[in-house]
């Protein structure tokens, strides 16, 4: 899980003429010198692709669940907090920049390691896996909700492929995640630079726009009508913040309208997962083709989200199990079983878990709140390099509190949701 290339100014200046890769190097190349002529079209990743690929990490599943905020907290307050998570967020992520830099790590797993010692690196590095596999197995599993329809309570939702083609075998969600695995997934892990994904990544949040924008148009005709009803590769490292930065503002801003109008079109009959709510007819023109459009582009969306979360989970799993090994990318028989084996963890997952929300909940109660607050906040109470002001533990005690908290309220309601759904049958 890499941050953006944190070098030393002198090494920012002749980022084309650096000595080849060594044993402690990060996994993947800042430089096409650091691994010969293989790389020789690598001249360092743009602040445009930077940027989508940020934003394409962030733009994820959980934007479907954000108009039911909405209705839970209200639009003032639910807005509110998107704009606080977004500040909040901008501040870990310069906290773990600052650092890294101090400590010339490259990476987020040499961050924790400087700090914490072998141990902390290993925590990170599982904490990664855990929150990457969870949230790859919950976007397989929309995808084939999606595709291929799903039932909850008795109730069948018709997939996009059923709905089309009626129910035949080849559109069951067995068949359908087989194909979407081997077709496309697989051949988009295998690219090892980041920024190979830049074109993919600039349309994933395209068709998260496309999501976007057919919501907007629907509730405003319906409310015309009267009814209520989203560094490690760039070619200059300084540019980081300013990637951080727009991708936050992009994010929020899509986050934002997608809350805001998702709310306002489906009002108190908005579902936990708003995709839900477009299986139905929503009263205008042409109701059925704007449904379709929706799901497949946020299906399509997913697909190409895939690869960059992928991404981190690679380089993290093999850290962990090959420490002392050559760079990743020098090694194609290891980077491919890795790879192979991962995906097919994955795929079984997506077919033998029986609800998003269990892998959610879990991912994001735990390894997610790590990763994003708490083990920033460590790191700058540790303060190894003695750079952190007062107001940057302040600031990182209120995330531990924050983010401890948060995780006591969700591992509770889980569990209580948990028991209350085992032993309603019985009463």
């Amino acid at each position: 899980m890499t941050i953006g290339n944190l070098a030393p100014k002198k090494e920012r200046k002749s980022r084309k003429n650096k000595s080849i890769v060594d044993e402690k190097a990060p996994l993947l190349p800042k430089r096409k010198d650091d691994v010969g002529a293989e790389f020789d079209e690598f001249n360092g990743a743009s602040f445009t692709g930077a940027v989508f690929n940020l934003s394409t990490t962030i733009v994820g599943a959980g934007i479907m669940a954000l108009p039911a905020t909405m209705k839970v907290l209200g639009l003032g307050l639910g807005i509110a907090m998107i704009i606080f998570m977004a500040f909040l967020t901008e501040a870990s992520i310069e906290l773990i920049l600052r650092f890294s830099r101090a400590g010339k790590s490259s990476s987020y797993g040499g961050l924790m390691g400087d700090a914490f010692g072998k141990y902390g690196k290993i925590m990170l590095q599982i904490c990664v896996m855990i929150n990457n596999i969870g949230v790859l197995i919950v976007y397989m599993i929309i995808i084939g909700d999606v595709l291929s329809g799903t039932s909850s309570s008795g109730v069948h939702h018709a997939g996009v492929l059923e709905g089309w083609f009626g129910d035949q075998w080849w559109n069951g969600r067995a068949v359908v995640l087989s194909v979407t695995t081997l077709c496309i997934f697989a051949p988009l892990a295998c690219f090892k630079r980041i920024d190979s994904l830049k074109f993919t990544s600039a349309l994933s949040v395209a068709l998260a726009v496309v999501f976007l924008v057919i919501t907007v148009g629907i509730a405003i005709i319906k409310l015309i009508s009267g009814v209520h009803s989203i560094d490690n590769e760039l070619e200059d490292s300084t540019q980081i913040k300013g990637v951080v930065r727009t991708s936050l503002a992009l994010c929020s801003s899509v986050y934002i309208m997608t809350s805001f109008f998702g709310f306002l079109l489906f009002g108190d009959a908005t579902l936990d997962d708003v995709l839900a709510n477009y299986d139905t007819n929503l009263g205008i023109p042409y109701s059925s083709l704007l449904n379709d459009a929706v799901r497949v582009s946020y299906a399509a969306h997913l697909m190409l989200v895939f690869p960059i979360v992928f991404y981190p989970l690679r380089l993290n799993l093999d850290g962990l199990l090959f420490p002392t090994s050559r760079p990743l990318v020098l090694d194609n028989l290891r980077f491919a079983l890795v790879s192979i084996g991962l995906i097919a963890v994955i795929f079984l997952g997506a077919n033998f878990i029986p609800s998003i929300w269990d892998a959610f909940q879990f991912t994001g109660a735990t390894a997610a709140v790590c990763l994003g607050f708490i083990f920033p906040a460590a790191i700058t109470l540790k303060d190894r390099h003695n750079i952190a002001t007062k107001k940057d533990k302040i600031l990182a005690v209120f995330m531990i509190v924050l983010a401890v908290f948060s995780n006591l309220v969700a591992i509770y309601s889980d569990a209580y949701a948990l028991i209350k759904r085992n032993t309603s049958p019985r009463e």
